[in-house]
Order: structure tokens, then sequence, then C-alpha cells
């Protein structure tokens, strides 16, 4: 395997806070703004892309920064896994940047610049700790991204607003700097380095329950992921506008907990060391747990935004369920997920945002026939539903498909019972919204028959993600490539 030093991680890292610059010089000029952000978008997902030929030739690319003592150092390394992360975050934040100019102009928003701006340095972090070496590097752009994106969740700057944003960053900073930090500082007294290991770096260095007691801290102190019960910021965060809670759940904020865990579990304890003891088994467990409280949690949602927000919380313990099986089929379902997952979800999230912005309406009992006046945006939700649900044509299909064959591989039936069970839940709180969106008698509908779309803006991102979870069930590569090479690198297979 061929490493190569190169400046380019920096750089895809740095693109979108440097564009914070022009993006508040041209405050007073939203096209120019825009515009500014659009480029940076551009030229970030361009570094990304001219990257990706010599990572799948199985290339790995480094960048050190600064050593901070023997064995800690700020260092940038672009590998396979990092680099799926990074290709979704890349791609996403365009068409979400797209997605915002419609929705914060539709509702004539406040404070745009700030949003921009805070919007920017949240994918500068979210590259950051894709493009992470070691647990130390990750944990720094971990904590920057929690402190970027909460001026975005209390937007509104309304009482609402201020209590959701002590709750998120209560949850979010508390459990890092509880948790992740003295586990981290642990692990390194223990090992001598935070380095991300093919197969880990604490094996022979400590105990079975010490292994336990870090892995547990680790998990539950990545509290982005959702994991039950630090979970609650994600609901609350909702009262955010509609693209930022598309950058939570589908982008940035919860991709960067599942993903940080998912390192954590491969490069620092490593899936020899929690076979032998059998500690996988409990992180398919804690999963599991989430799974299905969250999905029977979303059953009684009337607010679509909060349905959406558990879905989330069960959908991303499908990744911490894929490391937690150990299998090379799970993990790769798990890394899949991640791409899968991002697209159908941000296509739900925008179709909320639209249907706000054109009928003022977020509670779905307030929806009955609106696929009669929104038929296009429906028709993107039912494509999110079907990927978030995990049935053709849509690539939530693929990933699932490699989960269930991780759970045989691994030979975890209870887990096999979980992911079609959860499947099912999935089905029952997204189909029906479709259905009486579109079913109805005209007595029942709330809408007339007239079409009347939101801007332009707000549809043509929703119906580009659309189009690429449908597109994703029959051109699943790189995605399965990249998630390939990085499980034979941690597997050694």
């Amino acid at each position: 395997m061929e490493t190569r030093t190169s400046i380019k991680p920096l750089l895809a890292v740095l693109v979108s806070l440097a564009a914070v610059i022009p993006i508040t010089a041209f405050g007073r000029n939203p096209n120019l703004r825009e515009a500014s952000t659009f480029l940076a978008g551009i030229i970030k997902f361009g570094l990304v892309v001219s990257m990706v030929p010599f990572i799948l030739d199985g290339g790995t690319i480094e960048f050190s920064i600064a050593e901070v003592l023997p064995g800690l150092a700020i260092m940038l390394k672009v590998d396979a896994m990092g680099m799926l992360f990074a290709l979704v975050s890349s791609t996403l934040w365009i068409v979400t940047s797209a997605y915002s100019i419609g929705y914060m102009r539709g509702l004539d928003e406040h404070s745009q610049t700030r949003y921009f701006s805070f919007f920017a340095v949240a994918l500068s972090a979210t590259i950051g700790v894709a493009f992470s070496a070691n647990l130390f590097t990750m944990y720094l752009f971990y904590e920057m991204l929690s402190l970027a994106t909460y001026p975005l969740v209390t937007h509104h700057q309304d009482q609402e607003a201020r209590i959701s944003g002590r709750k998120y960053l209560g949850f979010i900073l508390g459990t890092s700097i509880g948790l992740v930090l003295p586990a981290m500082l642990v692990t390194y007294f223990a090992a001598g380095t935070l380095d991300f290991g093919a197969q880990g770096i604490l094996a022979g260095h400590i105990g079975k329950t010490a292994v336990t007691v870090l892995l547990l801290m680790f998990v539950f102190g990545f509290a982005k992921a959702g994991i039950m019960p630090f979970h609650a910021w994600l609901p609350a965060a909702m009262v955010a506008p509609t693209p930022v809670s598309a950058l939570l759940h589908a982008v940035a904020v919860v991709k960067v907990g599942v993903f940080s865990i998912f390192l954590v579990v491969t490069g620092i304890f490593g899936t020899e060391l929690l076979a032998s003891l059998h500690l996988g088994t409990v992180l398919c467990y804690i999963a599991a747990f989430t799974i299905l409280t969250a999905s029977l949690i979303a059953l009684s949602q009337d607010g679509l935004k909060r349905r959406l927000a558990f879905s989330t919380i069960g959908q991303l313990s499908y990744i911490v369920l894929g490391a937690g099986l150990l299998s090379p089929k799970g993990l790769t379902g798990g890394l899949v997920h991640i791409a899968m997952h991002a697209f159908g979800k941000i296509t739900l999230f925008m179709c909320a945002g639209a249907i706000f912005v054109a009928t003022g309406k977020k509670y779905i009992s307030e929806m009955v026939g609106i696929g009669r006046r929104m038929p296009v945006t429906m028709t993107a939700f039912l494509i999110g539903s079907l990927s978030v649900i995990g049935l053709p044509p849509t690539g939530g299909f693929i990933s699932k498909w490699f989960l269930v064959l991780g759970t045989l591989e691994a030979d975890q039936t209870v887990m096999l019972v979980v992911l079609l069970a959860s499947s099912l839940l999935n089905a029952a709180y997204f189909l029906p919204i479709v259905y009486r969106a579109f079913f109805c008698t005209p007595e029942e509908s709330m809408f007339g028959d007239t079409v009347e779309e939101p801007p332009l803006w707000c549809v043509v991102p929703l119906v580009f993600t659309a189009t690429a979870s449908v597109a994703l069930v029959y051109f699943p590569q790189p995605f399965i490539r990249l998630a390939g090479l990085a499980v034979r690198a941690i597997t050694g297979g």
C-alpha cells in the first residue's frame, strides 16, 4: 500500500473555513454571498474527488500539521473509510446550500449571513473528522463541529431555540468532555499513541474490564450518534430551520457521531480484540435497543420533523450495528449505510421544508391530500421513504442487504430479526403519510387540486437527491468499492 504526502487533505478542510471571509464580506449582497458558498463547495468537492483514484488504487494520503506530544500529533490521513464519508459530505453540502437559498429566502429568514458562515465552518469540521489520522485530531474537529452548529440550532433566537440550544450543547459537549476525553487520556497512557491502527492499538495493553468500560465510554460519549439514552438533543434540535435539520441528520453532525464510533471500534479497539471478548455482541444489543425504541416512538409523532428525527435516531444505530457485527459484510453494510441513508434522509427533510415553505404546514395530520398540490415534492418523499425503509429501487436496499448478510455471517439471528422488524416499523411510520397525501377522497383532502410547488431552489435539490437515491441502487460504486477497501484494511482480508 503506497502512502503519499500531500497538502490536499488540509486544503479540503480549510476551503470552506476560508469561505467565511467572502460570505461575511458580501453579507449585504445575497447573490455574491451565496456565490461564495457555491464556489467553496465546488472547490472542496473537486479536491475530494481528485484524491479518489489514488485511494481506489489502495493508497493513502497523509499530511502532518503539528506534533503536540510524542505519539500525539494533529495529522490528516485520507483512506478508503474517510474518503467515503468525505464524498458524501462534500456532495451534499452543495445540494444543501442550494436548498438553503430557496428555504431561507422563501421564508425571508433573518441573519442569513451568519447562517451561511457557520454552515461553512460546520462542513470544514466534518471533512476534518473524515480525514483524521488519529483520535486526538478527530476529537478536535468533533468539538469544532459542536460549537459551529450551536448558532445554527439556535438560529431563531427565541426562547424555544435557546432552550433547545442548551440541551444540544449539554448533551453533545457534556458527553464528549465527560466520557470521550477521559477515555482518550486512558487510551494514550495505555498504548502510548492515539493513531488509528488496522487492528487497533489496545490489544495487550489493558484487561477485559478496562476494555469494556472504555468501549462504553466512547460509544455513549459520542452523543452525536444519538444512541439512547443520549438522544434527546436530536428531536430538540428540530427547532432549527429545515436546512439545518438536513445538515444535522444527513450530512454532518449525526454522521460524524456514528463515523467516530466506527473509527474507534475498528482503529482503537480492533475487531479481533472485541470479538475475543464478545464485546461486539454488547454493541449490537445497544444498537438494537435504540433501533426498535426509536422506531416505535416515531410511530406516535404527528410533527413531520419530529418523526423524521426519531427515524434518524434508529437509522444511525444501523451503522453502529454494522460495526458491532464485526463481520466483513456487516462492516461493509454499516459503511455503505452512511451514504445511502444520507441521500434518503436529506430528501425527506428537504421535502418537509418544502411543504412548510409552500403551505406553512408542519404536522402530518394537516397534510391529507397534499400530494395533489405538491406532486413533485411528495413523489420525492416517497422515494426517500423507500430508501430509508430499505426497499428497491433505492440505495437503502443495498446497505440493508449487506447488513442482513452481515448478521448471517456473524451468526446473529436476533439481529436479523431486529433488522426485519425495524424495516416493517419504518414502513409503518412513512408509507401512511404518502398514502394519505395521494389517496384520499375530495372531502378528506385539505388542499385543492391546484398544483403549487415551492420555489425552484427548494424543488430542484430534493429532486436531485431523490433521483440519486434511485440511481445508487444501480450504480452503488464507488461507495461499495471504498467500503470494501476499508473493510479489507480492518480485517486484513
